[in-house]
């Protein structure tokens, strides 16, 4: 009965926090963008371009734009130039961040021979996979806000209790990272008029390992001549950063409410 009475306590604690005046205390403080691929790992390849290059222009330009519309927010971003980071790296530096979003940006690509295949389509990490967040989770002392992983033996939470939480933490991260992935969909659709493939799950390292809502969102296909032209040029540029950044301010919203 202990037990119960502590996972109905803590389950209505996330359910009703959107909606209770403590939820005010809550604001979105750090952001971490992840520019796809680098260095020697360029991604795919377009008739003139590579991945990385376009997804490292759209991430600095998406932190240009966040920083001038949310002051008070820090933005980080995995990498500036071209370096090729780890998928493990890229994880931990929002980790260690304690970011309360994750945005990993890419661009799509289909085989050899199909050049017509378009839109954008965004990723939030998979359900069967969800407990490789634990490690992420367990790193964050303030998480859990009464434990001290560091000081203890064994890096495994042992009280029932501390299970329940970790999984809380855990599905609420995934409700809230569909959440985002949602509404950068709309607005790719929306205001952008781009091909909406929708918000799917894949079982993606990078989005397993990060302990905050996160999302890997493909701006376009760079093997379809039309869309290296759009996600290339200026225009293009700047139209998936305000289509994210709208994004990102509709779920501040929300969240923060």
């Amino acid at each position: 009965m202990k037990f119960l009475k502590i996972f109905f306590t803590l389950s209505l604690l996330f359910l009703i926090k959107p909606f209770s005046s403590c939820a005010q205390t809550y604001k979105i403080k750090t952001i971490v963008i992840d520019a796809g691929h680098g260095g020697v790992k360029p991604g795919a390849r377009g008739k003139y371009s590579w991945e990385k290059d376009v997804a490292l222009k759209v991430a600095l330009k998406l932190g240009a734009r966040l920083e001038k519309e949310l002051p008070h927010v820090k933005v980080i971003q995995t990498r500036k130039t071209d370096v090729d980071v780890d998928w493990y790296k890229r994880a931990e530096i929002a980790n260690d961040a304690k970011a309360d979003i994750f945005i990993s940006i890419h661009c799509n690509s289909m085989p050899k021979g199909n050049h017509t295949t378009k839109g954008t389509e965004t990723f939030v990490g998979a359900y069967r996979r969800i407990n490789e967040m634990d490690a992420g989770l367990r790193e964050n002392e303030e998480i859990i806000k009464d434990k001290n992983y560091k000081k203890k033996e064994t890096s495994e939470p042992t009280e029932p209790e501390e299970q329940i939480l970790l999984s809380l933490y855990k599905s609420l991260y995934r409700a809230k990272s569909i959440t985002l992935a949602g509404l950068i969909q709309k607005n790719y659709t929306d205001v952008n008029k781009r091909v909406n493939r929708g918000v799917k799950e894949q079982g993606l390292l990078i989005l397993q390992r990060a302990a905050m809502p996160s999302v890997l969102t493909e701006i376009g296909f760079i093997s379809n001549p039309e869309e290296e032209d759009y996600i290339n040029s200026p225009e293009g540029q700047e139209e998936i950063v305000t289509a994210i950044t709208n994004a990102i301010l509709q779920y501040k919203k929300l969240v923060e409410i």
